[in-house]
């Protein structure tokens, strides 16, 4: 049985990651707590194992007293010598216990701290895992569907977790075995509350699918310096070179439209303005409010400005239901007053 118990842990560290070291240490404690189950919260048990031997002893410790106030753990010298004839006041008696000797009842409360810590190792294996590609993107597959919630069950390399409704681009829509790309916005360190937070609405995905898809971006010779993003809808991203013979907005977009056509693919058709960056804050609003014509920019204040476009181009720099301003508003950090001639 013995050899069969370590075996069995040998497979657990192989086909999981779990540590031989750390389920000893849970099954010591799931030991502790069968004895202390069955012979009282005053007993004393030594619990000890063997990795080399394949061996599992548990041992009742006594201590020998002239008399006895804990009925659980002391025996008189005369009880002791009982068990074993060199026994002494001050010494400590063992006795061992058998695995039979333990009831059921607590033989099952030993299972469940074992299947806790089994539990609790691959929850952190796992923490670890997703917490080395926190902020990344990572391919996933659909596993299940909740139809009353919108919730969708994802299988990573890492294990299970789920994206929620409300980290879904909105009217998506996703079956059963589809393969698609996930954004590790947070990951949960306490034991409670979902493992892992992906999510296909934040900026930072939009950001992440543009180092994957752009070389240029990936070897450093261009650079993405900002995301304003409405999911959904449209997202402005502003982009930078450190070459002066690369264009960064060319360089995103890619021969006939390839590059940009395939990030939008990815968010289910989201328009996406790629805005050329500039430390002249005219200029950089100047390029956000695209595609609308500007006039001019005066700048009102450190982070204000006022922006003048004709008549006919101020629904177009405002955008249905402001969302153009408000979107090159996040994107600049400026707050930005629109006014026609």
């Amino acid at each position: 049985m013995n050899n069969e118990f370590f075996n069995a842990l040998e497979m657990l560290e192989k086909e999981r990651g779990i540590p031989c070291s750390y389920m000893y240490e849970k099954i010591e404690a799931a030991l502790t707590s069968a004895f202390k189950r069955e012979y009282g919260s005053g007993a004393t048990p030594r619990i000890v194992i063997d990795p080399d031997k394949k061996d599992v002893k548990v041992y009742r410790q006594y201590a020998v007293v002239e008399e006895v106030t804990n009925p659980q753990g002391e025996l008189t010298l005369e009880e002791a010598k009982a068990i074993n004839r060199r026994a002494t006041i001050g010494k400590i008696l063992e006795t061992e216990i058998k695995p039979k000797e333990i009831s059921r009842i607590s033989a099952g409360v030993a299972k469940q701290i074992i299947t806790q810590g089994i539990r609790e190792a691959e929850r952190k294996m796992m923490q670890e895992a997703y917490e080395n590609k926190r902020e990344e993107v990572i391919l996933a597959t659909v596993s299940k569907i909740d139809l009353d919630t919108g919730n969708v069950v994802l299988e990573t390399e890492t294990g299970r977790a789920v994206l929620l409704k409300t980290e879904q681009i909105p009217g998506e829509t996703f079956a059963v075995g589809d393969r698609i790309m996930v954004y590790v916005q947070e990951v949960n360190r306490e034991l409670r509350g979902p493992l892992v937070l992906f999510s296909r609405v934040h900026p930072g995905f939009v950001r992440r699918l543009f180092e994957l898809e752009i070389p240029e971006i990936q070897n450093g010779t261009v650079v993405v310096k900002g995301v304003s993003r409405e999911a959904g809808s449209r997202t402005k991203i502003s982009v930078l070179s450190n070459d002066p013979d690369v264009d960064p907005v060319g360089a995103c977009i890619g021969n006939h439209g390839m590059r940009i056509n395939a990030i939008v693919d990815e968010l289910r058709g989201e328009k996406v303005d790629i805005v050329k960056y500039s430390e002249s804050p005219e200029e950089y609003v100047r390029a956000a409010l695209a595609p609308a014509n500007v006039i001019s920019v005066e700048m009102t204040g450190e982070r204000s400005c006022k922006v003048m476009v004709d008549p006919e181009q101020l629904s177009l720099a405002i955008g249905k239901e402001g969302q153009n301003a408000r979107l090159a508003a996040k994107l600049t950090g400026m707050k930005i007053d629109i006014k026609t001639e």
